[in-house]
């Protein structure tokens, strides 16, 4: 099969019958995916439809692959171990991100280089490394083309997607092919919410301007990433997108069997909220980590039924708060109780997670007078800007936060428009 810079396997069709469209760097890769099956069918995922089809786009290529515990088969064997033994493909490396490739490490740790046990592959960490760095990394591998293949969570500070990003640019520098392998928003792609990021703010937590949540899936994104940020040098990419998926379905509509992409997003309802929830990162708040209902539960020791009584009273579309203490096993107050609120959605279709997010933020430092913002500003680094904190300490109400973002949601939304590859 011949692939050009930007060829893409489009959706829709016979999996025996897969062709590359050709395109220009600034232009669409491939026509939307048609054909769909009916809603809460099985999804074919990119991994899913490549093996199919016998790896023929990879033939005659020394391939490593980054991945984790997400990148699975619908019958839960990992892909690597799946790939391993196959004669159609040489897989010679792995390349594991935040987490590592197996998964064991907590938040902002990796599991270094090392060889994994079940296929005696070289696994190499990628986590924290970029431009030049990582491009001596899959140099040292020896590989020709790197396959991506991560479960994203549909939220700008969701690391993987900037392990793409990164992923994409050292290609371009150590001359490798990039292979993108589709998965799920487990969010929906129907649309991008909350402010998007300036570029000042730009970190391994948002490199890029995009929104908060972007409503896009991972092969969306990479088509995204080289066309308008290495435009002047892109990589050699193709993606491989999925069948079956739909803009409007949650996880849960797709057949899929959900792997926890990181230790503390343990179900899909977690996503839900993560786009909002996630902001209590940038405050001395808990987020819920080391509970079993992260960014679901948020609290702190002084916190009483006054927030949830507050974040009621504002009626937000979707969703209720209940009074809620609990007891943290590591992290912030780990062995302490503390009290505050987790978040309920009732209605997934009408919830704005990122809303959500601004209103309990706005309720807590009313209703708390210990509220605070992490010393480093962190807070910044998830929003993208300094609008959010500094509006919220003035006094602002969530609608006028919510309002200063609007313009560039709304350019964002029309750029992104031609790199969406799915439709309904």
């Amino acid at each position: 099969m011949s692939l050009s810079r930007r060829g893409v396997l489009a959706a829709g069709g016979a999996v025996g019958a897969l062709a590359a469209t050709a395109a220009g760097t600034g232009s669409a890769a491939a026509s939307p995916a048609h054909g769909h099956g009916p809603r809460g069918g099985r999804v074919s995922t990119g991994f899913d439809r490549l093996a199919a089809d016998g790896y023929r786009m990879l033939r005659g290529q020394k391939v490593g692959i980054v991945t984790n515990p997400t990148g699975i088969t619908a019958d839960v064997r990992h892909i690597v171990d799946v790939m391993h033994p196959d004669p159609r493909v040489e897989l010679t490396a792995v390349f594991g991100p935040e987490h590592g490739f197996r998964g064991t490490a907590q938040a902002g740790g990796s599991e270094g280089r090392y060889d994994d046990p079940a296929t005696g592959l070289p696994v190499y960490d990628t986590y924290l490394k970029n431009g030049r760095d990582l491009a001596d990394v899959f140099t040292a591998s020896g590989v020709d083309t790197v396959l991506f293949d991560i479960q994203d969570a549909g939220a700008r500070f969701y690391t993987y997607i900037w392990t793409l990003y990164d992923c994409l640019e050292a290609a371009a520098l150590a001359g490798k092919r990039v292979v993108v392998l589709d998965r799920p928003n487990p969010v929906t792609g129907r649309e991008a919410l909350g402010p998007v990021l300036d570029p000042a703010f730009g970190t391994f937590v948002g490199r890029r301007e995009i929104a908060q949540a972007h409503g896009m899936t991972v092969a969306e994104l990479a088509l995204f990433f080289n066309a308008e940020f290495f435009h002047e040098r892109p990589a050699r990419l193709d993606v491989v997108t999925m069948s079956g998926w739909r803009r409007s379905d949650f996880f849960d509509a797709t057949g899929l069997p959900w792997v926890p992409p990181s230790p503390n997003m343990p179900t899909p309802e977690t996503a839900v909220v993560y786009p909002g929830t996630c902001l209590f990162e940038g405050t001395n708040l808990s987020e819920g980590r080391g509970t079993t209902r992260p960014f679901e539960l948020l609290g702190a020791e002084g916190v009483d039924h006054r927030w949830a009584a507050a974040a009621n009273a504002l009626r937000l579309p979707g969703v209720a708060f209940r009074e809620a203490y609990f007891a943290p096993t590591f992290s912030k107050f780990a062995g302490k109780t503390v009290g505050g609120v987790q978040v309920h959605v009732h209605d997934r279709e009408v919830f704005d997670p990122v809303r959500t997010g601004i209103a309990l933020l706005v309720t807590a430092k009313q209703t708390w007078s210990g509220f605070a913002w992490r010393p480093d500003n962190w807070i910044d680094k998830l929003t993208g800007n300094t609008r959010v904190r500094t509006m919220i300490d003035a006094g602002a109400d969530t609608d006028a936060v919510v309002r200063t973002w609007q313009r560039d949601l709304s350019a964002f939304r029309a750029k992104r428009r031609k790199y969406l590859r799915y439709g309904g």
